[in-house]
C-alpha cells in the first residue's frame, strides 16, 4: 500500500509539474499567467479522441494529440496574445480568461457538453506485483513519461541556442531584444513548449479518466497555477517542486483521512499551501525576477 501511494503521489505530481512548467515557461518570458492553458489540454484530449475514432493506433494518436496542443498554443499566442504585447498584467490576465471561456463554449456547442469516452488499452489499467506490493501500470507510465519530458526540457534549455535564448529572455527580455534575437520567435517557442506539455499532461490525465469533456482542463490548470505559486512564479525548477509537493499532499491526505473528513481534502491541501507561503512567500525556489509585466 505504501509503495502504491508513493507511486500515485509521484504520478499525480508529475502531471501537475508538466502543467505548471507550461505555465512557468510562458510566465518567465512574457509575464502572462495563461489560464487558457487548460483548454490546450482539452484540445489535445479531443485530438486523441478524434484520432482513435479514425482508427489510428495509440502511439500515432498520442503524437497527434500532443501536436494539436502545441500548434494550438502557437495559434493562441499569434491570435490572442501577440496583439496584446506590452499590455498590463491585468489586460493579459483578462485576455487569457476570455480565450479560456470562448473555447469552453465552442467545445460545448460544437462537440458536446457531456464527456466523451476514450477507449484506452486494457493493459494501461492492469497491475503487477512486486513482492507484497501491487503496482499499477498506468501510474508507472505516467511517471516515466513525466521524467522523460522534464529531462527533454532540461536538455533543450541547456544544449540548444533557442534554449539559451529562452533562459536569457527569462532573465532580461529587453536586453535579449537589444542584441538582435527575434522576440516573436522566442515567445512562439515558449508557447509551443507549453502546448507540448499540456498535450502530454492531457494524455496522462485521460489515461486515468478514460474520457474527455469541455471542462477537462479546468481543475488541472487550477492545480498547476497553485503549483507554480508555491514553487515560485516564473521558476521552472520551482514549478516541478510545487507540482510534486501538491501531488504528494493530495495523495497523502487521501490515504490517511478518515471517510468523514475526505470531502475536506482540498481545503486541507490549500491550508497547507498557505502555511508554505507564510514561511516562503516567494515560493520554494523563487525565480530571479518575478515582477515582469
Amino acid at each position: 500500500m505504501l509503495l502504491q501511494q508513493i507511486i500515485n503521489a509521484i504520478s499525480l505530481g508529475g502531471i501537475y509539474a508538466l502543467l505548471a512548467l507550461g505555465l512557468a515557461i510562458v510566465f518567465s518570458i512574457t509575464g502572462l499567467i495563461n489560464f487558457a492553458h487548460g483548454e490546450l489540454m482539452t484540445l489535445s484530449g479531443y485530438g486523441l479522441l478524434g484520432s482513435l475514432l479514425l482508427g489510428l493506433p495509440l502511439l500515432p494518436a498520442a503524437a497527434v494529440a500532443v501536436s494539436v496542443g502545441a500548434l494550438s498554443a502557437v495559434a493562441m499566442e499569434r491570435v490572442a496574445f501577440r496583439p496584446m504585447r506590452g499590455a498590463s498584467v491585468t489586460s493579459l490576465l483578462l485576455t487569457s480568461f476570455a480565450v479560456s471561456n470562448l473555447l469552453k463554449v465552442v467545445f460545448q456547442n460544437a462537440i458536446s457538453a457531456r464527456g466523451k469516452p476514450v477507449a484506452m488499452p486494457d493493459w494501461m489499467s492492469s497491475v503487477f506485483h512486486v513482492g507484497a506490493f501491487t503496482v499499477g501500470v498506468g501510474p508507472l507510465i505516467s511517471i516515466a513519461v513525466s521524467i522523460l519530458a522534464l529531462v527533454g526540457l532540461e536538455l533543450f534549455l541547456r544544449r540548444t541556442i533557442m534554449g539559451a535564448s529562452m533562459r536569457a529572455a527569462a532573465q532580461d527580455f529587453n536586453t535579449l531584444r537589444l542584441v538582435g534575437i527575434p522576440a516573436n520567435r522566442v515567445i512562439a517557442v515558449a508557447f509551443l513548449l507549453s502546448g507540448v506539455f499540456a498535450g502530454i499532461a492531457a494524455l496522462l490525465w485521460i489515461a486515468q479518466r478514460a474520457s474527455v469533456d469541455p471542462m477537462m482542463g479546468f481543475v488541472p490548470v487550477l492545480k498547476a497555477f497553485i503549483a507554480t505559486v508555491i514553487g515560485g512564479l516564473g521558476s521552472l525548477s520551482g514549478a516541478v517542486a510545487g507540482g510534486m509537493l501538491l501531488g504528494a499532499l493530495e495523495v497523502a491526505l487521501q490515504a490517511v483521512l478518515p471517510p468523514s473528513l475526505a470531502p475536506y481534502r482540498d481545503a486541507l491541501v490549500l491550508a497547507g499551501i498557505i502555511v508554505v507561503l507564510l514561511v516562503r512567500p516567494n515560493g520554494l525556489i523563487p525565480a530571479a525576477e518575478t515582477n515582469r509585466s
